[in-house]
């Protein structure tokens, strides 16, 4: 005796060897014996032999008409031997009945399973909906199926062009679209960037680390939307009786700080540090406000910037040549024979701005030889000589602070790199770092930040504070740069306290802290009962929470723009020997460009040396680079090669390096505090 039944969800065929109670022994055709309960035994018969019988039910089964056997089944449940008997015309012969079988089970959509060998017909409207759903498949499979040869043979499907960013960078993994996309990449083995670019969906790899950006952070456009209406001026100011210039890189537009000196009558020189004051006219949770918090600040990256604040504002308060604009000064009176500070001033006032001096005119002019010898002619120049012998002195005094504090002193000889790009041609301009004219605007930027800083703290206004050292836990997690809303110390700079006050046309938190500030200027003791944020202020909390989140994710980005220049730089300059220093073991950097590669494999060479790199290939998309040791020319390197890699830990960290190394922002004060944030040898400022 034959048997057909059924075992984990599957038919087979075998012949009983004996049977114990409920159970059979059964040979399958394969040799090899099963048990088989009764209960799941469907047919029991004499002939034919079980591999006849197995490729007999499978030519039943083909044969089957679906629809027919559906319409026979009628609405009711039945037993397969009954629909045989319908269907057929008589008792089902074994094949038969296990074709019939076979067919049941392999068309769930027409009849559902009601138990062992039972089953019933679906109902007619959800038969259809069946049906349609397959051949809705079917059709989807095979325009799926196009888009795949479109996209191997390199052409974009047109329906595909509105969802190039969406599928690359946040895809629905249940369209066919991309079901699509990643059946071709694996088929041409390729990424799914990669096959982008090749078909025009992405016009470069620029436009592709740039696009991804967008997605991600400005998921409805870089633009404004709609033109924003500048807010009037503030009326009632006071007019400054100075002649206040600025010091900028010759990209900059977002002009925030200037200067002025004043030789009073008794010999003191008063020295004025005037910022845009955009918290004049933008109040909170106004529209301004709302577009300026929902960016937090302006993105840099070489040749272009997403700013914070539309142009029109922009235009309104930053500090143009010719123009007399609204300001928060600082004023400090010092004495000049020891560059004593005898007392400082804030107030909101109207600054005559005479200059915008550029760093690209007046870099090889004014140099400590320059200044020392007192050569040379340009704009400014007594004043510049002044503010030279200050920004001395008031390095001096952060530097014995932190001595005190414990950290060694900075080394103002590291190299900085400049991007400029026009028409896809990039430049990298190296500048060292500690020029006279960074060196001004640096420690002047500081000394602002930290005296309004305590400013806000004694009149007991909560502000925006960058806050480092004096921590818990190890070396490092005590030099931690945290934001925090209270005076606390900034060890790497040698400042008590260190308010981001100083740049409110670029960062959302200068902004905050200028209302602050405006209010402990304007209104004295009672600060603390109209400034916009009060001590504890949930709302303050969540801005720097925002603020961290937004600002890591605009560096990185610039980090990713800058390898991607540094790469087309070699490309731009068919560089395939090229110097390199060796910052840490395998690390090294390239000398004319803030390049940084990993060479594997790397020889022990002592940090500081001097080598010369083959470039076998790089990656724009990637950012990928390989290279390999052609000799090592000399030791010691370049002064000022190495200075900027040793943080607060002592470590090397060249993932950091890259982003504080390289300079794209127009203010050179602003990237002086940004690199202080995580080197702790460095100089700081705005």
């Amino acid at each position: 005796m034959n048997l057909f039944f059924e075992e984990s969800g599957d038919f087979k065929v075998g012949t009983v060897l004996s049977q114990v109670g409920e159970a059979f022994q059964v040979e399958l055709a394969s040799g090899k014996r099963t048990k088989v309960k009764v209960k799941d035994v469907l047919l029991q018969y004499a002939s034919p032999d079980p591999a006849v019988l197995q490729e007999q039910a499978r030519d039943v089964a083909a044969q089957i008409d679906l629809d027919f056997l559906w319409e026979v089944a009628g609405e009711e449940e039945f037993g397969f031997a009954e629909l045989g008997a319908e269907y057929f015309g008589h008792a089902p012969l074994a094949h038969e009945a296990a074709g019939l079988i076979l067919s049941l089970h392999s068309a769930p959509i027409y009849f559902y399973k009601k138990g062992r060998g039972r089953y019933k017909a679906a109902p007619a409207l959800a038969l259809k909906a069946a049906l349609a759903g397959i051949e809705k498949k079917k059709q989807q499979a095979q325009v799926q199926a196009q888009y795949v040869e479109q996209l191997k043979e390199h052409r974009l499907p047109p329906s595909m062009q509105p969802m190039v960013l969406p599928l690359l960078f946040k895809p629905d993994k249940n369209t066919m679209e991309y079901k699509a996309l990643e059946q071709a990449c694996n088929e041409l083995h390729v990424s799914a960037p990669r096959l982008m670019l090749a078909a025009g969906a992405i016009a470069s790899p620029k436009d592709l680390h740039l696009s991804k950006f967008l997605f991600e952070n400005f998921p409805k456009g870089a633009g404004f939307g709609h033109a924003i209406q500048a807010p009037p001026m503030p009326t009632g100011l006071p007019l400054a009786d100075v002649a206040a210039f600025s010091i900028d890189d010759v990209t900059t537009t977002e002009i925030d700080d200037a200067f002025s000196v004043v030789v009073q009558d008794d010999g003191t020189v008063q020295v004025g540090i005037h910022i845009a004051a955009p918290g004049l006219g933008i109040r909170p949770d106004d529209v301004i406000d709302q577009v300026a918090r929902a960016r937090m600040s302006t993105v840099y990256m070489p040749g272009d910037k997403i700013t914070m604040l539309p142009d029109e504002i922009v235009a309104a308060f930053t500090l143009a040549e010719g123009t007399t604009c609204p300001a928060l000064s600082l004023y400090a009176t010092l004495d000049p024979a020891d560059w004593t500070l005898l007392k400082t001033e804030t107030r909101a006032e109207r600054v005559p701005i005479a200059r915008n001096l550029r760093h690209n005119d007046l870099d090889t002019l004014v140099t400590e030889e320059t200044l020392a010898s007192g050569v040379g002619n340009y704009p400014h120049k007594a004043e510049l000589a002044l503010l030279w012998q200050w920004a001395q002195q008031l390095e001096k005094g952060r530097m014995k602070k932190r001595e005190a504090f414990g950290l060694k002193a900075e080394q103002n000889n590291r190299i900085d790199f400049n991007f400029y790009v026009e028409n896809d041609v990039v430049s990298v301009v190296r500048r060292k770092r500690g020029a006279p004219l960074d060196k001004i605007v640096a420690e002047l930027m500081i000394f602002a930040n930290s005296s309004w800083g305590r400013l806000m703290h004694e009149h007991g206004v909560p502000g925006i504070y960058r806050s480092q050292g004096g921590g818990g836990g190890g070396w490092a997690a005590k030099m931690q740069v945290r934001m925090v809303t209270h005076a606390a110390p900034h060890q790497g700079l040698g400042v008590d306290q260190y308010a981001w006050s100083t740049s409110p046309l670029r960062r959302y938190t200068d902004l905050v802290n200028q209302w602050q500030i405006l209010a402990c200027a304007e209104h004295g003791v009672a600060a603390p009962l109209v400034a916009p944020f009060k001590p504890r202020d949930a709302n303050l909390f969540a801005i720097v929470s925002a603020f961290d989140a937004a600002y890591a994710a605009y560096g990185d980005f610039q980090s990713t723009m800058e390898r991607y220049w540094c790469l087309r730089w070699l490309v731009q300059e068919k560089a395939k020997q090229v110097d390199a220093v060796v910052l840490k073991d395998e690390i090294l950097r390239l000398v004319d460009i803030p390049l940084v590669i990993k060479l594997p494999g790397m020889p022990p060479v002592a940090r500081g040396a001097l080598v010369k790199l083959d470039i076998l290939r790089w990656d724009e998309v990637d950012l990928s680079i390989e290279a390999r040791l052609l000799e090592i020319a000399a030791l010691p390197a370049v002064p000022g090669e190495l200075d900027y890699e040793e943080e607060a830990d002592g470590a090397s960290r060249p993932g950091a390096m890259v982003a504080d190394e390289v300079s794209v922002t127009p203010d050179v004060a602003e990237l002086s505090e940004l690199a202080c944030d995580t080197v702790t040898n460095l100089p700081a400022a705005d």
